[in-house]
């Protein structure tokens, strides 16, 4: 009975976890539909440069953040961190209708930002009421709180459209108000409903805590973390104005789309856990970062067209050029066919698709030497890069990089189960500095090279690194525990 009521009890706290880290999504990503509403309303007249600014701050103070708000979960429990922060966070929202330059606006969305570090005290706390083989499961339905995203990218558009139907210069205040009564309520409901449990490092100094920091292990694990959460985040953001810009398709539809992409990978994120527990966090890295590589391989390959040198027409004895027509070339008493260009082009080719022709360089009357050059051959090869699936590839690499999200948090109670919130809030906050740095790296490949799939070649060099990086340790840890057998099953 005893272990059934404590069993209860966890799922309350993984429930309310839960709910208030899908709460604080929602709000992290705010800035993403409101700042781009109040410019394209011409509310605010803001440049690009600080829109990009105003899109990255809360980005960044929520994954900056994470570590001090681990330290600080594991010392004094969750209970009191997630109310304190929940409530916090509400008052820059309240005030965020009052601000009317970009400097306010700035300041407020560095201070609502830190409800990106609930995930440092989400998982901290989900942690120190679950044993060992619940750990995967736990973590990986507490991180589904990711798809508050999706709940603001579905819901506030539709919101800012209605409460600015009639007063389109102050019906957008009424949106963060709304977010801010959500955490406030939140807020109470965490502190009434939830009880304080602390990790064994309560009676540690802040010293002894971060010590374990210096682990190169953990710094693996914030590689990891980087690539299936930080790029997943960047990739939320940068995937609308890449449909925009190659498939030419409306704000509407892209921003379909990209809620595609993110929505499943929140989602599935239980699912790793799941499969975490069962088989294995390192099993199931293997497959997250392999199929990470194999799929941005897919990706990376941009729509283009090549045109190159094609199959020509040399003449087979020397002669003068008597008849030129259309379709063919006499030289002497020998006709040499011409190939034709195909006028009909397949537009929605999922593979590439080749067409070759050939173009008359010599004149009437020219004297020919034989081997010269009769007509030059022109190869065209065609790649439209299929928008759905394009697509397909991307709903499945979001789904992987959903399921590696689990599997990283899965390692670190393993290794690190008396600094959980110290060591996840060090990997939360290198994924989180993933979303903000990625759409930088993102654009200056683009700026750089031209091309919107370049982001993708970055995604599977980091992803082998990855998996290249995993494979060296195993292997090392493999040849340590048993350099005897290791050869034998090498071979």
């Amino acid at each position: 009975m005893k272990n059934t009521n404590s069993l209860s009890q966890s799922h309350k706290i993984l429930f309310l976890n839960t709910l208030a880290f899908t709460v604080c999504f929602a709000c992290w990503t705010l800035n993403g539909v409101l700042v781009t509403f109040l410019v394209d309303n011409g509310i605010f007249h803001w440049s690009v440069i600080q829109v990009g600014w105003l899109l990255g701050i809360p980005i960044l103070t929520g994954s900056v953040m994470r570590l001090p708000i681990g330290i600080l979960t594991d010392k004094y429990g969750g209970k009191y961190v997630y109310s304190f922060l929940l409530l916090l966070c509400s008052i820059p929202l309240f005030l965020l209708p009052f601000a009317n330059s970009f400097f306010l606006f700035a300041l407020l969305s560095f201070l609502f930002g830190m409800v990106g570090t609930s995930f440092a005290v989400g998982i901290g706390f989900t942690s120190v009421w679950y044993p060992k083989e619940w750990q995967g499961r736990a973590l990986g339905i507490f991180g589904m709180g990711n798809a508050g995203a999706a709940i603001t990218t579905f819901i506030a558009p539709s919101l800012l459209n209605h409460f600015s139907a009639e007063d389109p210069a102050n019906g957008w205040k009424i949106l963060p108000v709304i977010y801010a009564v959500a955490l406030l309520v939140i807020g109470i409901i965490f502190l009434i409903f939830t009880k304080n449990k602390k990790n064994e490092t309560q009676t540690k100094s802040v010293s002894q805590m971060i010590s374990s920091l210096k682990s190169v292990r953990v710094w693996r694990f914030g590689a990891y973390y980087f690539l299936v959460f930080g790029c997943f985040v960047a990739y939320s953001q940068w995937l609308l104005p890449n449909f925009m810009n190659v498939y030419q398709t409306s704000l509407v539809m892209g921003g379909l789309f990209a809620t595609m992409f993110s929505l499943p990978s929140g989602v599935v994120r239980a699912f790793g856990g799941y499969l975490s527990d069962k088989f294995g966090a390192r099993k199931v890295m293997y497959w997250v970062l392999g199929s990470s590589v194999i799929l941005s391989a897919f990706l990376m390959i941009p729509k283009m067209e090549i045109t190159t040198a094609g199959p020509g027409i040399l003449a087979a004895k020397k002669g003068v050029v008597n008849e030129i027509t259309a379709s063919t070339v006499k030289v002497g008493e020998k006709e040499y066919p011409i190939l034709q260009k195909s006028s009909i082009m397949n537009e929605s080719s999922i593979f590439p698709t080749s067409s070759s022709w050939q173009n008359v360089v010599v004149s009437p009357n020219q004297n020919i030497a034989k081997k010269e050059l009769i007509a030059k051959g022109v190869t065209t090869i065609k790649f439209d890069a299929n928008m759905y699936v394009f697509l397909i590839l991307v709903i499945l690499i979001g789904i992987s990089w959903g399921i590696g999200k689990a599997a990283v948090y899965k390692y670190i109670p393993d290794y690190f189960p008396n600094s959980i919130g110290v060591v996840g809030g060090m990997v939360g906050m290198i994924g989180g500095l993933g979303g903000f740095f990625g759409p930088i790296i993102f654009g200056y490949l683009l700026t750089t090279t031209g091309i919107w799939s370049s982001s993708w070649i970055f995604i599977f060099a980091f992803s082998s690194i990855c998996l290249i990086w995993m494979h060296v340790v195993v292997t090392n840890m493999s040849t340590e525990k048993q350099p005897i057998l290791t050869p034998i099953v090498e071979n």
